[in-house]
């Protein structure tokens, strides 16, 4: 059983509100697959600055920790084994530990503890 879920937002070029639909959607199915994690593909933006996907996602991600909907999510410029969200992520989902963009510093992606 693999407790990651990568799931790719950028997929089809979407509006960043559809983007946040299939967000939602992924997040609410994947504690039935058996995840503990979702890594989220939402790229950073072509100007470098921000693409309005992850500005939104991480919007709408920090409203959802304040509810209590997710444990956490850790952005990927974070992923470090320096970071203590990080560590205490590995608990929660070992396989984290394998994930290629550990130590990569991308502020592409974003990991959504369940």
């Amino acid at each position: 059983m693999n407790d990651l879920r990568e799931v790719d937002l950028e997929r089809g070029m979407p509006r960043a509100e559809q983007a946040i639909r299939q967000m939602l959607f992924e997040l609410r199915r994947s504690p039935g697959l058996g995840c503990s994690a979702v890594k989220l593909i939402h790229g950073y933006g072509s100007s470098g600055a921000g693409g309005r996907i992850r500005v939104e996602a991480r919007r709408r991600l920090n409203r959802m920790k304040e509810g209590g909907e997710i444990w956490g999510y850790i952005p990927g410029e974070s992923f470090s084994i320096f970071d203590s969200d990080t560590l205490a992520a590995f608990q929660r989902c070992p396989t984290l530990r394998r994930d290629r963009d550990l130590e990569r510093h991308n502020n592409g992606v974003t990991f959504v503890l369940l």
